[in-house]
């Protein structure tokens, strides 16, 4: 079974076990024995620890007779699109995503540009568990220098996502976060068109989403009403996720975006998780759109994409995915076709109607352990109430994080005050038992 792996790779603290370079070297070794020693495209977000990680891979393909080639400081979607573009057999990024800078990861992706499935997940772990061990885990850099011939090449696909000038006359204020976009997003929207305005673009290895980016957006909504932009966006730190503040500076999330894009393809059919907001799911059914939901992470959605026949999936959390031009959820991808979007609606975004949310609180909770849920007995008696007590206006959920430490609990009703109160209490009942199992 996988242990390493979770929903979106391998993710842990930087320079500790399984991101120390032993480990590191090893996976980099399977790795090039799986690929039959092909090609390996390396790119990273902007962590400190980054190139420690890039090195030990590199010298681990190096030594089971691959090579890996550095593209540098790039979003993951861009490794996935350089991956399926080019004779390369698996991308990696190196990338903890949203978690702050001490963390850190991989994800890997096969020639397809698609992450690689669980079942090979399980399979390169019971490798390097056999191989990990210690000797060289450096070999210098994994190549002379960054790649920026396939930065350009990845920053022309963005742009030809959308008509020539899509975004003339939009201004747009960016925030990347200090993380992966913060040269490239700024680039393709001056490409099309757009009068842009960049915060938070000055990464030092160690600020990458700190109040900041995706994860905080307040700072972005004002900063729009504050230059009378048309629009926002905020990445997050390898720019998968995009979440949008409009002209009023209201936070607009992943839900409403997908919402306003499928109505404009026409779409029939779209693919989002168990995250989705319940007033999301009524809307679509009553405009008849069917909705589909998948488990969280985006390779779940991707799946569920491919095998249901739908273009336009993703997350409430802004990884949207366009299977029209890619395999996985491209944060600029999403705010450039957003925009042409929005130019083509003659409207300010504060008048583009979505749909009525239902109120929903998300509520996390850090845990040492992760006992299976059906095993606690005081939460499950809790669940219970809790679920009597919406009454079938509502719904919970409960999970643990894939890629931290959390267990989440949501809860959704058509009572403010009540699921607050449900919340709170399943997460007390969680601290608890969880400390104690």
């Amino acid at each position: 079974m996988r242990v390493l792996f979770g929903t979106d790779g391998i993710r842990g603290k930087a320079h500790e076990y399984p991101l120390d370079p032993a480990t590191m070297f090893a996976l980099g070794e399977a790795l090039a024995h799986r690929l039959n020693r092909g090609r390996v495209l390396l790119g990273m977000d902007t962590r400190e620890s980054g190139d420690e990680i890039a090195r030990a891979l590199s010298a681990g393909m190096a030594h089971g007779g691959g090579e890996a080639v550095l593209i540098g400081v790039i979003p993951t979607p861009g490794v996935a699109y350089l991956c399926r573009t080019s004779d390369a057999a698996a991308g990696i990024s190196i990338s903890a995503s949203h978690n702050p800078f001490h963390d850190n990861g991989v994800k890997i992706f096969g020639h397809d540009g698609m992450k690689i499935p669980d079942a090979v997940e399980e399979q390169i772990e019971d490798e390097l568990r056999a191989l990990r061990r210690e000797g060289p885990t450096e070999a210098g850099a994994p190549v002379d220098a960054p790649s920026a011939d396939l930065i350009e090449k990845y920053e022309r696909f963005l742009v030809s996502g959308v008509k020539p000038d899509a975004l003339r006359g939009k201004r747009v204020v960016l925030d990347t976060g200090h993380g992966a976009a913060y040269r490239i997003a700024p680039e393709v929207f001056r490409r099309a068109g757009a009068d842009v305005i960049v915060i938070n673009d000055q990464p030092n290895g160690r600020n990458i989403n700190e109040q900041s980016g995706a994860l905080h957006p307040e700072g972005l909504a004002k900063k729009v009403v504050e230059m009378k932009a048309d629009f926002g966006v905020a990445f997050d730190g390898d720019a998968d996720r995009a979440i949008f503040a409009d002209d009023a500076g209201k936070i607009r999330d992943g839900d409403e975006i997908i919402y306003l894009w499928v109505r404009n393809i026409g779409a029939k059919r779209v693919v989002t998780t168990v995250m989705s907001n319940f007033g999301f799911e009524k809307q679509l059914k009553a405009d008849g759109i069917e909705l589909l939901r998948a488990n969280v992470g985006d390779k779940y959605v991707l799946e569920q994409m491919i095998a249901n026949d739908a273009v336009i999936g993703g997350e409430q959390s802004g990884h949207i995915i366009d299977l029209t031009v890619h395999t996985t959820g491209d944060g600029i991808h999403t705010a450039l076709v957003f925009g042409e979007i929005l130019a083509s609606a003659n409207k300010p975004f504060s008048q583009m109607r979505t749909f009525d949310p239902m109120p929903q609180l998300l509520l996390n909770e850090r845990v040492a352990s992760k006992p299976p849920l059906e095993s606690l007995p005081k939460y499950q008696a809790a669940l219970a109430r809790a679920k009597g007590e919406l009454g079938g206006s509502g719904r919970v959920l409960v999970r643990y994080s894939g890629t931290e430490n959390l267990v989440r609990v949501m809860v959704e009703g058509e009572d403010d005050a009540l699921i607050h109160r449900l919340a709170n209490e399943l997460r007390e009942v969680l601290r608890d038992e969880i400390a104690l199992a």
